[in-house]
């Protein structure tokens, strides 16, 4: 069996996409797995913050054409990069354990943030973490920042930043994980939907590649990811809105945190959930105990008055 995985081209993709290739080999003897590395939108427009471009799909929709199109046979994505929903004819058939979902700092010189003077400048290409960022740390400058991990780094120097913010797994999974100074705990700064873990999407129709990848799939990590992915479509936002839930599982029950901020940093409302695991509808009511206490009033602030709550998810 031959099967084409479609991957940017960032060196953290082809690291996750060799990863998966990897996997599928060792699991089935005799499948020689290829890659095709694709350049999506996002990819391409290196020069604009994130949340200013603004598009669902920005790291995906070209890649998911390929899907579509069969010349991938399925698609390896950072699952907080793909959007709650799919396009028609694609599912996501496999959800891959999480690598450290935090967020971390690095430092220039080695001090952490709090140690940081009033106006220090702290690069980021995340409007969650600038929010999380100001609300705790009011006197830092959030510097937008694009490019990959070895890029922001080295913009560290260039940019005359005191430090970074990245993710733990991207640092990890290419080889920088030495180079963090400290990690961010939920309770500093909540993880975005889906961070650290590899999302594998395929064709409805194609059950012979499904089974191949359903090999793959993490059901304690799926378990969380549907709980989060449910919060972030019931709020009605995409990825690149200042909000973020994390779920942590152990036996039958749950924990999720949430919380929607300003990109000013205020105001940010919280809230948390512990009890038995209900699927992803937790995620769901989650959102709407958030909506109540003024997170839709944030968001409309943010997104404009058509912003409105998305559909109430009972099972991903």
């Amino acid at each position: 069996m031959k099967l084409t995985i479609g991957t940017r081209g960032s060196p953290l993709a082809l690291w996750q996409a060799r990863y998966v290739a990897a996997e599928i080999e060792k699991n089935r003897p005799g499948t020689r797995v290829d890659l095709l590395t694709i350049k999506t939108r996002g990819d391409k427009i290196l020069d604009t913050p994130l949340a200013v471009i603004g598009t669902k799909g920005l790291f995906t929709k070209e890649i998911e054409d390929a899907l579509l199109d069969g010349r991938v046979d399925l698609a390896v994505h950072s699952m907080k990069d793909l959007p709650t929903e799919l396009p028609e004819g694609l599912h996501l058939a496999a959800t891959m354990r999480r690598e450290d979902p935090r967020d971390v700092f690095v430092s220039r010189d080695g001090r952490g943030l709090r140690d940081l003077a009033e106006g220090s400048r702290i690069g980021t290409s995340s409007l969650r973490r600038r929010a999380f960022l100001l609300n705790r740390y009011p006197g830092l400058e959030v510097v937008p920042l694009r490019g990959n991990v070895d890029t922001r780094l080295r913009k560290i120097e260039s940019e005359n930043l005191s430090g970074v913010i990245l993710a733990a797994a991207g640092m990890i999974r290419t080889g920088f994980g030495d180079r963090i100074t400290s990690h961010m705990e939920p309770e500093e700064m909540i993880p975005a939907i889906g961070q650290g873990a590899l999302a594998i999407e395929t064709r409805v129709d194609d059950p012979a590649t499904h089974s191949v990848t359903a090999d793959l799939d993490h059901a304690q990590t799926a378990r969380c990811v549907a709980v989060e992915r449910a919060f972030l479509r019931r709020m009605g936002g995409g990825c690149q809105v200042p909000m973020a839930a994390h779920c942590t599982a152990k036996d039958d029950s749950i924990v999720v945190t949430a919380a929607v901020v300003h990109p000013d940093g205020i105001p940010m409302v919280a809230d948390r959930y512990e009890g038995p695991d209900e699927g992803p509808s937790v995620g769901s009511h989650l959102a709407d105990r958030l909506i109540g206490q003024g997170a839709g009033e944030i968001l409309r602030s943010v997104l404009g008055d058509d912003w409105a709550p998305g559909a109430v998810t009972t099972e991903e």
